[in-house]
């Protein structure tokens, strides 16, 4: 058996609910294949809808119009077969599903098997488990289509395929990122190949919703568990390959072909695209973890502002550490002109923050705005002064600085219709180290689920590219400047310490005791918890903010706002 089977793996970012765009989008890519003389394609989980569609779900008329729109599509896809994420619906019931459509026909439709229903992932709320393992034959190749979860499984789908004679596998996926995440897929993936002797091509989404970030990084793997070629990370990609029909036929179970039962697989066609141009030679170079990070976090808010409509950010700049990068991940990720930096400074903003926030903006090339707010803090002082009289200053004075920062930046984006840019990161908004509506105010908050530590390594990433972010900036002691020679370490205990006990409470799980035997002192250990605790409220109506970590705050991690446990 001579000759190849050429695939293309479409890593597309689709927008949740654009029908007809994602739609064009399917075709276009439909077309590049075509060219390469591709004999299957296939495109992420739910390409048609988005993912994830949420509440949509539970509207009839997205299910019909996406249907409609499956329809259409598959009326225009000649010559090349092609894998399609969409959501089906028997009677009342609904499915994440894929369609196997060719020559203007959809030959088959796969009814996702293994529904996720942990972290961010709510797929039980909305769909029907699948249970038939579908299989497919074109040419002299049987292969299996699943769908995301379905793979992650020792028992599920793929060993089911395997036995009914399937020798590829082609995974679609909607798998979201964190920092390791595409280690963990390649191991699961690399086992299910060697297990059941089985190539797999895995198609993953690339693009931000939301909080989510999806990576691409899509691959393919052969029998033993090799990685043959990666697609880009955190970019659109068309991934094409050759597979040597020769080397398929071997794969499998080995089971004998008069074993395998045929009445069960579903017939495409009896031939392969027989002339195929030559293919330029690829490389795919992996990110380093940092660089990975760093890159996600301009995916997702590249996507956020501009899936959302808006065109301009506007960020507070301080002088400080989050601000700075904030600042400059926002420039990457929008370009310069987009990006409006507003100095506001107040009787404790030093000289050092002031030359060091308007030396960023003329780094970074963005507009700055000087506004003081001197003025409109005396006033707020002077209309409280009857009611705080003989009480002592104290946070709440602090505060009004941040809530009159926060009113500045919004009427601006009333004005102008720019996005506010938060600035809190991990560490602070887990222990509450910020401002109700003052500097938690905005529509977007970028480095939300960051460690304040790992702000540090991004910027010194960043600026290993090109010094942008001042050097004062990354070796003063951090500040929020509110009162007289404040420093973050007179309330937070030192980050070094901080992020590991967050981490180990917060992504972890783990309770107070399990945390004092890492060997962190019980005293801090109990003041921090407690203040994550209690931060509950704040937490909640903070702005979205982009998922890097194996828990972020929102969607993976749901805690009750009254809640009286201790542990």
């Amino acid at each position: 058996m001579k000759g190849n089977l050429r695939i293309a793996l479409a890593q597309i970012n689709s927008t949740v609910g654009d029908l007809e765009g994602n739609s064009r989008k399917i075709i276009e890519y439909i077309q590049k294949a075509k060219e390469f003389g591709v004999d299957i394609i296939s495109f992420p989980e739910l390409a048609l809808t988005g993912y994830p569609p949420e509440d949509l779900l539970l509207k009839p008329k997205f299910i019909q119009d996406n249907l409609e729109e499956l329809k259409k599509l598959a009326e225009l896809i000649h010559d090349i077969v092609a894998i399609l994420g969409f959501v089906d619906i028997r009677e009342k019931d609904i499915y994440n599903a894929a369609a196997v459509i060719y020559n203007g026909e959809i030959k088959g439709i796969y009814h996702k098997m293994l529904l996720p229903n942990y972290g961010v992932f709510d797929e039980k709320r909305y769909f029907k488990s699948g249970y038939n393992p579908l299989v497919f034959k074109l040419g002299k190749i049987i292969f299996g289509v699943n769908i995301c979860e379905d793979i992650w499984h020792k028992e599920g789908p793929v060993k089911e395929q395997a036995r009914l004679g399937a020798k590829l596998i082609l995974n679609i996926n909607a798998s979201p990122y964190y920092a390791g995440k595409i280690k963990e897929r390649e191991k699961i993936v690399q086992n299910q190949a060697k297990e059941n002797g089985v190539f797999v091509s895995y198609t993953n989404l690339v693009g931000g919703q939301d909080e989510l970030v999806f990576d691409g990084q899509s691959m393919v793997i052969d029998k033993d568990g090799k990685i043959i070629l990666r697609a880009e990370a955190f970019k659109e990609d068309l991934l094409v390959l050759d597979l040597p029909t020769e080397a398929i036929a071997k794969a499998g179970l080995g089971i004998p072909l008069n074993k395998i039962k045929f009445k069960k697989i579903i017939k495409i066609s009896d031939e392969v695209i027989s002339k195929k141009p030559i293919l330029p030679k690829r490389e795919t170079r992996t990110l380093e973890q940092v660089e990975e990070i760093y890159r996600a976090l301009i995916l997702g808010l590249k996507d956020y502002v501009f899936k959302n409509g808006f065109r301009n950010v506007v960020i507070g700049l301080s002088g400080g550490i989050d601000s700075s990068l904030v600042a400059t991940l926002a420039v990457d990720a929008l370009g310069k002109e987009n990006v409006i930096g507003v100095f506001m400074p107040s009787r404790y903003s030093s000289k050092e923050s002031e030359e060091d926030a308007k030396l960023l903006a003329r780094n970074l090339g963005i507009r700055l705005i000087d506004i003081s707010i001197e003025q409109i803090y005396k006033i707020y002082l002077v209309v409280l002064e009857t009611q705080f009289l003989g009480l002592e200053r104290d946070i709440t004075e602090e505060n009004l600085q941040a809530r009159i920062r926060g009113n500045i930046l919004m009427a601006f984006s009333n004005k102008f219709g720019w996005l506010v840019l938060t600035t809190g990161n991990k560490s602070e908004i887990s222990t509450g180290y910020a401002t109700l509506y003052g500097d938690m105010a905005g529509g977007f908050a970028v480095i939300k689920d960051v460690p304040k530590t790992l702000v540090y390594k991004l910027a010194e990433y960043r600026n290993s590219l090109g010094q942008l972010i001042p050097e004062r900036v990354l070796t003063k002691e951090p500040s929020a400047e509110l009162k007289p020679n404040q420093r973050d370490s007179d309330t937070l205990p030192v980050y070094e310490k901080l992020d590991p006990i967050l981490k180990a409470y917060i992504e972890e799980d783990k309770s107070l005791d399990e945390i004092i035997s890492l060997g962190f002192d019980k005293e801090t250990v109990y003041r921090v918890l407690t203040m994550v605790d209690k931060s509950e409220y704040k937490r909640r109506q903070s702005p979205p903010g982009i998922k890097i970590t194996p828990k972020a705050f929102g969607k993976d991690r749901r805690m009750p706002i009254t809640n009286k446990y201790r542990g």
